[in-house]
């Protein structure tokens, strides 16, 4: 399992789907997200501005999981 380091409370899907290489753009997300398989936390999400948060897993199909971490402004 691969570990995304962000700042902040939190980042969204369609955000670390961007910054993983998933989707070339913004723009792309919902596409992505109606055709291929997502999960938060087990549970499939279709919805390209979920806020993810500190220890939440993240699994897309053909993509594998990955962990959020947060970091300090200092760390990144």
């Amino acid at each position: 399992m691969k570990e995304f380091p962000y700042k902040g409370e939190y980042i969204t899907l369609q955000q670390v789907m961007k910054v993983l290489g998933v989707i070339g753009a913004g723009g792309d997300a919902k596409g992505f997200l109606s055709e291929i398989e997502v999960k938060v936390n087990g549970e499939r999400e279709t919805r390209r501005g979920r806020k993810l948060r500190e220890g939440d897993v993240l699994n897309i199909l053909d993509y594998g999981e990955t962990i959020l971490k947060a970091k300090d402004s200092d760390s990144l």
